[in-house]
């Protein structure tokens, strides 16, 4: 029997129909006793042993599974077993279907090698989607077994030596590839940068500000989206996942010791703060009204061009920074603000119902990504914070195995789904040039501690109410004590 298979990631940004993704469209594998152990329901697979799923995963002459099941179960699979167990596992069952293969015929030495094929290609998609799985010795060893083997099936003409050398030779420069990318990221793993808390001076006519690197709003926002995509390009679905796998769990418990520990999401939630901070750093240490009213406005405008390309990220940033008490207590500078635009962009960002109306505006730039013809359409940035914690309440909320013991595999097709969907966005080439004398700005520009915010803040505008006097008091003689001890070292 010849099964239809598909052997290309669906080109949509979002799975179609996940939960029967697996089955549907294809011819139901005849894995005789392999069958017995998922449960299906309405034609989906929802649950299964732990054994049962990964014979699934395994091709035979004729079955190879949906690349949307290679997917979500490699993606989960690290919940439950080791990469290097898994790829163990993997290797025995390749054994057991080779050696019912290996009768010598001219014929079924056919079959070996079509089934060899499709061993290479499930192996092909595991290293090119999750080549972190293969960082320890042990699974580029469980790996190398299993290509042994495999070649073996074509020792004639050498073909599949060639594809498992050339596959070997991209995981390893891929792998290089990421461990350089880290330790360059952990040089710069700082936190926000702290100004002490000394009282502001004022500042020299000719200090920068960012207005005087960049005063145009959809410059500005474009030069953030590129920052945006860089960064987020840097996060692979195992980082995600391990929201997921770093839980507490039995399942997990035996799992979590040898995780190596990765810093892309870490540092991505980093640049959002400091984004946050750098604006409000750059509206306190104005001194002037009229010159703060129209920093003030500046960035909301950049917000608002962050929204209609599609990085909602770099305008969730922007708006933190302008609602921090620092920045918000400037009631004159307000006042003068024309607030317009900043209602509709709070608007967006309400947090009742559970971010309705972001989640709203977040589909209509999916749909528009979906249909988009150019790179600069397809631009999707989601709220970071806000896309792991529904990963978090997926998990908290859903358990990884039912009463019966099976794995609830309905829950990872959801999860597998949401990720899919990030990564998708996050492969979108960058649209607009990079300038960087405005990226050097956004990314080593001084930024105020919280403290030498709120100095700021009460040096432009005086403190209005007892606690903030007293707030206002108890910083100044922070600032004088650090002063002195500054001066007689």
């Amino acid at each position: 029997m010849v099964l239809e298979t598909r052997e290309t990631m669906p080109q949509t940004p979002i799975f179609s129909s996940m939960l029967g993704s697996s089955c549907s469209g294809q011819v139901q594998p005849d894995m005789g006793e392999r069958c017995v152990d998922p449960v299906y329901q309405d034609g989906n697979l929802v649950s299964g042993s732990l054994e049962a799923l990964i014979e699934r995963l395994v091709p035979t002459m004729d079955y190879y599974p949906d690349r949307t099941y290679i997917f979500t179960f490699l993606l989960s699979s690290r919940v439950f077993i080791h990469p290097h167990e898994l790829l163990a596992k993997v290797g025995q069952i390749c054994i057991k279907q080779k050696q019912q293969l290996e009768t010598g015929t001219e014929a079924e030495k056919a079959k070996l090698k079509s089934f060899a094929a499709k061993i290479i290609q499930l192996l092909k998609e595991w290293t090119e989607t999750f080549p972190y799985d293969f960082q320890d010795e042990k699974s580029m060893k469980e790996l190398k077994e299993i290509a042994h083997r495999i070649t073996q099936c074509d020792e004639e003409n050498g073909t599949v030596k060639k594809i498992i050398s050339q596959m070997t030779q991209n995981l390893l420069m891929a792998l290089s590839a990421r461990s350089q990318y880290q330790e360059i990221r952990e040089k710069f793993r700082q936190p926000v940068t702290d100004k002490g808390t000394i009282l502001k001076a004022k500042p020299q006519s000719t200090q920068k500000d960012i207005l005087s690197i960049c005063c145009d709003p959809l410059i500005l926002a474009q030069q953030l989206t590129y920052i945006e995509l860089e960064r987020v390009s840097n996060i692979y679905p195992e980082d995600l996942m391990q929201i997921v796998s770093h839980m507490d769990s039995l399942d997990n418990h035996k799992c979590r010791g040898d995780v190596t520990k990765t810093y892309n999401l870490e540092a991505y939630d980093n640049w959002f703060n400091c984004l946050s901070m750098l604006v409000a750093t750059e509206i306190c240490r104005v001194v002037k009204k009229k010159q703060r009213t129209r920093m003030v406005e500046f960035f909301i405008d950049v917000a608002r061009e962050c929204f209609n390309i599609g990085n909602f990220n770099s305008m969730m940033a922007i708006i933190s920074g302008m609602n921090l008490s620092p920045v918000a207590r400037l009631k004159k500078t307000w006042s003068k603000v024309k607030t317009a635009k900043f209602d509709v962009l709070e608007h967006h960002m309400d947090p009742s119902s559970n971010f309705c109306n972001y989640r709203t505006a977040l589909q209509g730039a999916a749909q528009r990504s979906q249909a988009a013809n150019s790179n600069r359409e397809k631009i999707v940035i989601p709220v970071f914070n806000l896309f792991i914690k529904d990963i978090y309440f997926l998990h908290k909320i859903h358990t990884n195995r039912l009463p019966n013991g099976q794995i609830n595999f309905k829950k990872f097709w959801e999860i597998s789904r949401q990720i899919h969907d990030f990564l998708t966005w996050k492969q979108v080439e960058c649209p607009f040039e990079k300038d960087k004398k405005i990226q050097s700005y956004l990314l080593t520009a001084p930024i105020y501690s919280e403290e030498a915010l709120f100095i700021a803040s009460f040096e432009s505008e005086g403190p209005e109410n007892h606690m903030e006097k007293d707030s206002w008091k108890t910083l100044r003689y922070k600032a004088s004590s650090e002063h002195e001890s500054f001066c007689r070292c």
